[in-house]
């Protein structure tokens, strides 16, 4: 048999595939796009079906069971906290898996999943599928998982890395139908985008003058940090060079431009290499198909802090909640409550300290609250999770200037955090700082 063959004898309905699936069983979704056909089968079948234990990584598509009165079918799980599940672990309906750093967790603890479901691309010429705009760990998931539900769309973007798997490794397949989801009008994960105010465009002003020539970056997702990429700060620089867990809106714009071209990278020279594409807009996304500048691998390469610090001068810039005076970095919760997740932020922050020329680059408006809360804090709010220690915090930029924490003292870190906050709270951070470490 032929994959052609192979691949029609596969191919069934959503009702049909989601049978496989029975109660107890645990089931999880890739990371990425939800499969939507499939997710909706499955919901379908909840008053069949009971004790499901439902793992989501990356929730993006508003299914009833993150809603109060599925609990008897679906025991929700999820690896990062976007705003279709926010209510439910607020309300501790469901859970949150804690990720590790390279998000492709140790197999010797990972959790066996009895059915998979995945969106993929239709086979090429050669029968392999592609993972459309992010791979993550799907290929190790697809290969663990005892079965392997795929939706399959002719619409999903291609590109070159290690993006792809063969038909033979699928055990069902089934169609999409579109949604008319359009690329560009969302972030990579899955949130609303809004413009950039004056806020945006002064951190996004500091940020520029922190980059040079040849620089390698990498570039987190959402907030004040995407808008770095959009708003010309980078345009005058030359042979920027790309290894990121995730392309933001603007990236391939910068390819487009001339501006990165990776010809100074210490490893995978001319290269844009990410996990994750999506979020662009439209005119980016088609860019990005099958062109041999982008290649995605899997979280395990991308993320391993040796291959983000084997890049000399490597710049990475996340974004953060709050940040203390003692330069502990929260990206993840306020106090106890979960608004986000880990994603590669401490990976990069551990990569780029051990490259040379590295820095590592934290952005963050300076209040939040319409302007009644302070992010430069004197100490996180209890029950705040760390995301990157103290002993990792380098760089800190807010719209009122650029904190430098590398090499410093207690006592100079606070002062240069209060130097970036509002002015309305720097008298009152200074006289608490005082209080705790000044004699």
């Amino acid at each position: 048999m032929d994959w052609k063959e192979e691949y029609e004898s596969k191919m069934i309905s959503p009702e049909e595939a989601i049978k496989v699936i029975k109660s107890g069983g645990h089931v999880a979704f890739a990371y990425g796009l939800e499969p939507n056909d499939l997710g909706l089968a499955l919901v379908a079948k909840a008053g069949d079906i009971k004790d499901i234990q439902l793992y989501v990584p990356a929730p993006g598509r508003d299914f009833p069971w993150y809603e109060s009165g599925w609990e008897e079918a679906f025991n929700v799980s999820v690896g990062y906290i976007l705003p279709v599940a926010r209510n439910m672990i607020e309300e501790r309906r469901g859970d949150y898996k804690v990720g590790g750093l390279l998000w492709a967790e140790d197999p010797s603890v990972r959790e066996p999943v009895d059915v998979l479901l995945i969106y993929l691309s239709t086979p090429d010429e050669h029968g392999y599928c592609g993972f459309g705009a992010s791979l993550w760990d799907k290929k190790r998931a697809v290969r663990a998982a005892k079965v392997v539900l795929a939706e399959v769309s002719p619409d999903l973007i291609r590109t070159y890395g290690d993006n792809y798997i063969h038909v033979s490794e699928i055990d069902y397949f089934v169609p999409h139908t579109p949604t008319g989801r359009a690329p560009g009008t969302t972030d990579i994960l899955g949130r609303k985008t809004t413009g950039p105010g004056e806020v945006e465009k002064a951190i996004a002003e500091y940020v520029g003058s922190l980059v040079q020539d040849g620089d390698t970056i990498e570039v987190g997702v959402g907030g004040a940090v995407e808008w770095v990429l959009q708003l010309g700060v980078l345009e005058n620089k030359h042979d920027l060079g790309v290894h990121s867990e995730n392309l933001p809106r603007g990236m391939a714009s910068l390819v487009m431009k001339g501006v990165i071209t990776g010809k100074r990278k210490s490893i995978n020279p001319g290269k844009v290499v990410s996990t994750a594409c999506g979020g662009g807009t439209k005119e980016e996304m088609d860019f990005i198909n099958m062109n041999h500048t982008f290649e995605l691998y899997g979280s395990d390469y991308v993320l391993d802090p040796r291959v983000i610090a084997a890049h000399d001068n490597m710049v990475a810039i996340n974004g953060a909640l709050a940040v203390d005076l003692t330069g502990q970095i929260a990206s993840e919760s306020v106090g106890p409550t979960m608004v986000s997740g880990t994603g590669g932020q401490l990976a990069f922050a551990i990569g780029a300290a051990l490259s040379k020329g590295g820095r590592n680059i934290t952005v963050l408006p300076s209040t939040a609250q319409g302007g009644k809360v302070s992010r430069i804090v004197l100490q996180l709010e209890s029950g705040t999770v760390v995301t990157v220690p103290r002993t990792l915090a380098d760089i800190v930029v807010t719209e009122h200037g650029i904190a430098r924490l590398k090499g410093k003292t207690q006592r100079q870190r606070a002062e240069e955090l209060i130097n970036v906050a509002r002015p309305d709270f720097r008298t009152e951070l200074r006289e608490e700082a005082k209080r705790l470490y000044w004699p």
